[in-house]
């Protein structure tokens, strides 16, 4: 059962009660994240999620995170694009000490600038691990050029050179403005019951945010190309267009085609360019939306040589994609969505994350017959209708490694116009 309270300071709390579970999972989920960032920001979302642990006014570092683990509980957080987020698991009966962490944190943290410092080198040392890391980096890439000179298209985690100039009242402010009740939500799933958990909320979160935050500019989607060489042993490539929304129904059927397209080993990449030609290893096609706008693209690795023959094919599969969709493939494709959110629902963890991701998205909880009526609503009509539509925007290519044997960026689009 899911209910939902507003705390006397106005920020909502939702739990879903599950008595079969032994554990809880909780936390406090922000609707800001790296799209609410201006050019000189970018990075600060990220940096506060990591102080958030680094000290309050009563508990240190260490202090935190002993608090969970010495109840065998987890604790950890992550920063998104539109999103920021700090939750624990734990035993049922650990539920107030996680609470009493989760309010400290959010609300009472010193951001210590001598801390701050500290924790910018740790970061810059993760912004390199992603550098290092093909798969992150063209991703990287691809974003930038689809979407230039804009928070969407640049690193959630910031840039070497933006996170060192990012002082201790830069964040202070970015908390104050954008860490508002319109967009902050306490979820808990698991063992416990709602009016508990509320009046644990009501006596911890006593801080008075802001009400409303300002707004996260427009992104748009450009297109282009950028490739950059690299002595790796593969080419990591994405080929992408834009997408929608996910405030469009349309994302669904879109989630669909990405399925039939290259999601899972029965997929057309996979059979075709994996299974009968033993071009990659992996390749996977996705959509990605966020509020205002999405992308979709197809991502992978292949050798130097390989890259050669695989890029044509690749166009010609995206090509023919909306003339020769077949019944059984949508219908498989329908399924495994199906299922993967019914799976969903048995991870606790993954409800509650779940209830807080839909309230600050759509500003209600979606029933699951409804998200299981829109699936099942999916035709091979719409289907096509939005395969054309999407393969008629401009494309964004990204290639990272050996890149020599790869066709221009115009022989590539001229494919895919045939």
């Amino acid at each position: 059962m899911i209910r939902t309270t507003r705390l006397k300071n106005g920020i909502l709390v939702i739990t879903e009660t599950s008595k079969r579970a032994d554990t809880v999972t909780l936390g406090a989920w922000v609707g800001t994240g790296s799209c609410f960032e201006n050019e000189k920001q970018n990075g600060i979302s990220h940096i506060l999620e990591h102080m958030a642990f680094k000290g309050t006014k009563s508990r240190s570092y260490f202090d935190i995170s002993a608090a969970i683990e010495d109840v065998g509980g987890h604790i950890n957080a992550y920063t998104y694009y539109d999103e920021t987020a700090y939750h624990v698991k734990v035993l049922k009966e650990d539920v107030k000490i996680a609470i009493d962490i989760i309010g400290d944190i959010v609300q009472n943290s010193i951001f210590d600038s001598k801390e701050l410092e500290k924790e910018k080198e740790v970061i810059i040392q993760e912004i390199k691990m992603y550098e290092d890391t093909p798969h992150h980096r063209v991703f990287d890439m691809y974003m930038e050029t689809a979407f230039p000179n804009q928070p969407f298209g640049r690193p959630i985690a910031g840039k070497a050179n933006n996170v060192r100039g990012i002082t201790r009242e830069d964040i202070l402010q970015y908390l104050d403005n954008h860490y508002t009740t319109d967009r902050f939500v306490l979820s808990a799933s698991g063992n416990i019951t709602h009016e508990d958990f509320v009046a644990l909320c009501q006596k911890t979160f006593t801080r008075k945010f802001k009400s409303i935050g300002p707004k996260q500019a427009v992104p748009f989607y450009k297109g282009g190309d950028n490739r950059y060489l690299k002595k790796n042993e593969q080419v990591n490539f994405i080929l992408g267009f834009q997408g929608f929304s996910s405030l469009d129904d349309r994302k669904i059927a879109t989630s669909v085609l990405a399925s039939i397209l290259g999601g899972g080993m029965t997929s057309r990449l996979q059979q075709e360019i994996r299974e009968k030609r033993g071009l990659v290893y992996s390749i996977y096609a996705a959509h990605f939306p966020v509020k205002d706008i999405g992308t979709f693209y197809i991502s992978g690795g292949t050798g130097e040589k390989e890259v050669k023959e695989l890029i044509p094919v690749l166009c010609d599969e995206i090509s023919r994609l909306s003339d020769t969709l077949t019944e059984a493939e949508i219908e498989r494709a329908k399924t495994k969505i199906k299922a993967y959110l019914l799976m969903r629902e048995e991870d606790i963890s993954d409800r509650a994350e779940r209830n807080a991701e839909q309230w600050l998205e759509y500003g209600r909880l979606i029933p699951k017959k409804e998200l299981i009526q829109k699936i099942e609503a999916v035709d091979k009509k719409s289907l096509q209708k939005i395969a054309r539509h999407i393969f008629s925007t401009p494309l964004t290519t990204a290639f990272l490694g050996p890149i020599s044997q790869i066709e221009s960026y115009e022989k590539i689009v001229e494919r895919l116009r045939g």
